[in-house]
């Protein structure tokens, strides 16, 4: 049997068309990939080269020797590289007394140390308990004393009354507030100041 010998030509044409085959088969397939499969778009990617990490949200409670002391949550949370520091967002804390009873506070902003979990509120602090609404703009807590203090500008309120002071103390194992500095207020004859503690 015998064959017939291909010319330059006849060759070159052929591998033309493989190669058209090749390239028609590489987009059929990158297509099919494509449009056929559950794509994941990340849109709006933003780096933070101090954070180590970053949460959209955040809930965390600590207690001592099996006693909750606090609850917080955050709408956003940063973790600093090498700084045991937490920047917080949209800060919402529940501290527990040694009464059981509890107090709410709030906050725009707040930082949180991981090892010794001290930590300042800022930006339209506001704490409530017991009828009572204690303003703010900057707020600690000391975790070894269990105590939440303030150097700067309070307002403590009630229904009627009100009481202003430039520091402030609140010790949450004994129930017990102290306000200093140019403490001065209103008062209602049915104010609940008198009658108990904050």
């Amino acid at each position: 049997m015998r064959f017939k010998r291909l010319n330059h030509a006849k060759i070159r044409l052929l591998l033309i068309l493989v190669l058209i085959f090749i390239i028609v088969c590489l987009f059929a397939i990158y297509f099919y990939e494509k449009f056929s499969a559950d794509t994941l778009l990340i849109k709006n990617i933003k780096v933070d080269s101090n954070a180590a990490l970053l949460l959209s949200s955040m809930h965390q409670t600590a207690t001592k020797n099996g006693v909750k002391e606090w609850t917080i949550d955050a709408t956003s949370a940063k973790l600093l590289k090498n700084k045991n520091k937490v920047i917080m967002e949209n800060v919402s804390i529940v501290f527990f007394m040694k009464n059981l009873k509890k107090i709410y506070l709030s906050s725009k902003h707040g930082t949180l140390d991981t090892k010794t979990h001290d930590m300042t509120f800022t930006d339209n602090v506001t704490v409530r308990h017991a009828g009572y609404t204690l303003e703010t703009e900057i707020l600690h807590y000391d975790p070894k004393r269990h105590m939440i203090y303030s150097t700067t500008h309070v307002r403590i309120k009630d229904h009627d009354s009100m009481i202003d002071g430039d520091s402030l103390k609140i010790d949450l194992n004994k129930n017990r507030t102290i306000l200093n500095g140019n403490v001065k207020g209103r008062f209602s004859e049915n104010s609940d100041f008198f009658k108990k503690n904050l």
